[in-house]
């Protein structure tokens, strides 16, 4: 398995730093937004990225708070090397994997609630918006909901995939990505056995195949030119998509509407472990990107695993249609494989880390070796820097 404590992250922090990236330029559109593939949408492409879940353990925490010395809790730190790809990105989309917890009361497995701090902490880095759809996002009932999404709210972070009122769930999240509008959706498998709130079914999306397809169109509807679906599914420490996450995907990819996809991009978390990006009917789907931030897991047989610290981000560009109406087109698809660093509580860009001096190749084959595994380079995917 990867060792750690032979990591020089520490030593490399000035290296690896010096490109970060300054304040997110990106907005969720607001007012009446112009019909998709308008004259409006044909130009300049733009670039996205996405990176896995964000899940605090108790060693998360306690790392926030010591960056914080003594002044609450601070998570910039962790995210200043992710910075410069966020950075070249029109659009960046992380996903929380948890709620955050009331004012002193935070806690990591297994019912989690993370510091509010958090939010400003993914704004800061880059970050526009957040999937909170997750298997977690129940662990403190609507209350945890409400104070997730107004943590976000005050952080200039939008959100997607739970709500605090069915007039919240039914709107369109619209980002602005360059030249294009970008639809955000999210959906979870499940949230560990606890029920939505009595009365609140829009609390949490919950994967429903005709509700995200309706949704979808509806986004569409709404001048989406570009239609992206994050999907909290899939196996824990399970390296291969399952077949169910495979049916799925198989599904959404094959829906359209006059001839052109419904959706145009898959981001999937959940696992632990990375998993493979494939490209499904003409669609890129990663059915799982793993751990961004987490602190030390235990697989399914009980042994702590540093599997759950590895994880990719991915990064597509696309191009505008020839015409008014037509599909914008991924041109080139990338991943970068990532490492949370437990000894630091830093998340590293491996081939920026080894490039310095740190032993990671065993932890860039393995993830390179996963994503590739369902013939994803055959379709042009390639490792970014």
């Amino acid at each position: 398995m990867f060792g750690r404590r032979h990591l020089v992250a520490l030593a490399l922090t000035a290296a690896l730093t010096a490109a970060a990236a300054g304040a997110n330029h990106l907005r969720q559109e607001s007012g009446h937004p112009a019909p998709a593939g308008s004259a409006r949408s044909l130009g300049r492409g733009f670039t996205l990225v996405a990176s896995g879940d964000i899940l605090p353990h108790t060693s998360v925490i306690d790392q926030a708070a010591y960056y914080a010395a003594g002044r609450g809790y601070y998570f910039g730190p962790m995210l200043t090397e992710t910075e410069p790809a966020l950075s070249r990105a029109d659009l960046a989309l992380c996903h929380m994997d948890t709620a955050f917890g009331a004012d002193g009361h935070y806690s990591g497995y297994p019912v989690f609630a993370s510091p509010p701090q958090l939010a400003r902490g993914l704004a800061a880095a880059g970050y526009a918006g957040c999937s909170t759809a997750s298997s977690h996002a129940l662990d403190d009932g609507p209350a945890g909901v409400r104070r997730t999404l107004d943590a976000m709210d005050a952080a200039g972070l939008k959100h997607v995939g739970t709500a605090r009122s069915a007039a919240e769930a039914r709107a369109v999240t619209l980002l602005r990505a360059g030249p294009a509008r970008v639809a955000h959706l999210s959906y979870t498998v499940g949230t560990e056995g606890r029920p939505r709130p009595a009365g609140e079914p829009w609390a949490v999306n919950v994967i429903d195949e005709r509700r995200m397809i309706a949704d979808a169109r509806a986004a569409r509807r709404a001048g989406a030119d570009v239609v992206v679906v994050s999907v909290h599914w899939g196996t824990e420490w399970q390296r291969e998509p399952s077949v169910q996450q495979r049916g799925l995907a198989r599904r959404l990819t094959a829906s359209a509407t006059a001839g052109r996809p419904d959706i145009d991009l898959i981001l999937g978390t959940h696992p632990h472990d990375p998993q493979a990006y494939e490209k499904v009917n003409g669609t890129w789907v990663i059915y799982g990107m793993g751990e961004q931030i987490a602190g030390e897991l235990a697989d399914r047989g009980g042994i702590r695993s540093p599997r759950g610290n590895a994880s990719t981000l991915g990064r597509f560009t696309f191009a505008p249609p020839a015409r008014p109406g037509g599909r914008w087109r991924v041109t080139r698809a990338e991943f970068v494989p990532q490492w949370y660093d437990l000894d630091s509580g830093r998340v590293l860009d491996v081939n920026r880390a080894i490039a310095h001096g740190a032993r990671l190749e065993a932890v860039r084959d393995r993830i390179r070796d996963v994503v590739l595994s369902r013939g994803a380079g055959e379709d042009g995917l390639t490792m970014g820097e």
